[in-house]
């Protein structure tokens, strides 16, 4: 093997250990920051076409003159390379015919809904649960060279990455930890899609829907708790009667004029709502010198 071989064959080496995660994950190619030579054909091409565009000036400076909004930049392809490490734009840039194509992306943050996913828990449960995830492009050149369609990719990979971890979870945790379960899923999403180019900014559970069987069986089981709650409230209610009363009879058995007194806040009170009755209770020892006289 020759000294001229040896030195191609690690620079392969070297550039595919390059495009490597540690993972063993192969990276996009567009993480080469290497110059691209467009060879003798090429510069041909490139030259042709100025040619032409000169020549034809008035016609062809409506093809060449192209106009990129804010929220929008492009991607130029020369001879089917991309012409720059960085997008073009917003504003106005002058393209050759025949050899540059160019294509828009929107950097606007976009919206989907997950479509509802019937997913099985941990404790072998079935819901079903539904999403909506809000991303961007942050890299328009990888989204364009990376990835066919950035956008449904984003959308299928989100809907693996809510059965995947909705499936380590419980239905307690599936029902009272959403948050959780929404960075969860930003964080493994935002992973995934950095080689396209994508920037996933908030994931968000919108419902969860359990069979109607487990629903039934819930409400019961909440019932029968608030019940069993209520009984213990009333019951400690009733002691606590009970205990205020004991303590109130012993007050009226030191003083015995406060029996009195207290028959007539009755009295009052009775007379106050305007009956046409009042009963006043009288103690047996009264009357019972009249019923043994003869």
């Amino acid at each position: 093997m020759t000294t001229v071989d040896m030195m191609s064959n690690s620079k392969i080496d070297r550039q595919t250990m390059n495009r490597q995660s540690p993972s063993g994950s192969i990276q996009p190619i567009l993480h080469d920051e290497e110059p691209r030579s467009l060879g003798f054909c090429g510069w041909l091409f490139i030259i042709i076409s100025i040619i032409f565009t000169i020549s034809l000036l008035p016609i062809t400076i409506f093809m060449c003159i192209k106009i990129v909004q804010e929220y929008e930049r492009a991607v130029i392809f020369r001879l089917g390379r991309i012409l720059d490490r960085k997008p073009k734009g917003p504003g106005m840039f002058f393209l050759l015919p025949c050899t540059d194509t160019m294509t828009k992306v929107d950097l606007r943050a976009k919206s989907f809904d997950i479509p509802p996913q019937e997913i099985l828990t941990k404790d072998s449960v079935t819901v079903c649960v539904d999403g909506v995830v809000y991303f961007r492009v942050s890299d328009p050149i990888m989204s364009v060279a990376n990835v066919v369609n950035a956008d449904m990719s984003t959308r299928l990979l989100a809907q693996t990455t809510l059965r995947n971890v909705l499936g380590t979870k419980s239905l307690a945790e599936v029902l009272s930890d959403r948050e959780s379960i929404s960075h969860n899923m930003q964080i493994s999403l935002d992973e995934a899609t950095h080689p396209w180019g994508i920037k996933v900014e908030r994931v968000e559970i919108k419902d969860v829907k359990l069979p109607q069987q487990l629903q039934r069986a819930m409400a019961a089981e909440a019932e029968a708790s608030r019940e069993a709650r209520a009984k213990v409230i009333a019951a400690e209610g009733e002691m606590n009667a009970s205990r205020a009363l004991k303590e109130a009879s012993m007050v009226i058995a030191e003083s015995p004029s406060a029996l009195q007194l207290r028959y007539l806040q009755t009295l009052n009170t009775i007379a106050s709502e305007k009956n046409s009755t009042i009963i006043f209770p009288l103690p047996m020892d009264m009357l019972q010198p009249f019923l043994t006289r003869k």
